[in-house]
């Protein structure tokens, strides 16, 4: 009886086990898919030690990227929808299709879309080649 008792126990553990397995790359993908990252192009600049990079930011609607910070410079212009930007330093700003914004090296700052619709944005960095891109803070 205990043994039966056992073999119920594992086969129950295993029945959770392949649903969580199961289940959470599909969360995983659909947490990652609200914000998505698109490498456009990437090159040394005539500056030593400096690069360009720059990229598509997808917005879901009702997402944001938390505060962080990049080893430079940081032009965004937005494509697409209604962006809330806050820098540090200065009051929070919307920016919507066709506005611009100039983030200084190193300014934490954070975006967020806070409408029904999707949003995008062109980020153009000119950063120290080699660093992190991006730096997340608290």
């Amino acid at each position: 009886m205990k043994n039966l008792q056992n073999k119920k126990l594992v086969w129950n553990a295993i029945a959770i086990m392949s649903f969580a397995a199961f289940m959470l790359p599909v969360s995983v993908a659909a947490q990652k898919a609200e914000i998505k990252r698109t490498l456009l192009q990437q090159h040394d600049l005539s500056v030593q030690g400096k690069e360009v990079v720059q990229a598509t930011i997808d917005f879901g609607a009702h997402t944001a990227f938390g505060k962080h910070y990049h080893p430079g410079e940081e032009i965004i212009y937005v494509v697409k929808g209604s962006l809330q930007y806050e820098v540090e330093g200065s009051l929070p700003v919307t920016l919507k299709a066709g506005e611009v914004l100039f983030i200084p090296a190193g300014t934490v700052h954070s975006a967020k879309n806070d409408t029904n619709e999707n949003a995008v944005e062109l980020a153009t960095y000119v950063v120290e080649k080699g660093k992190q891109l991006v730096v997340l803070t608290k």
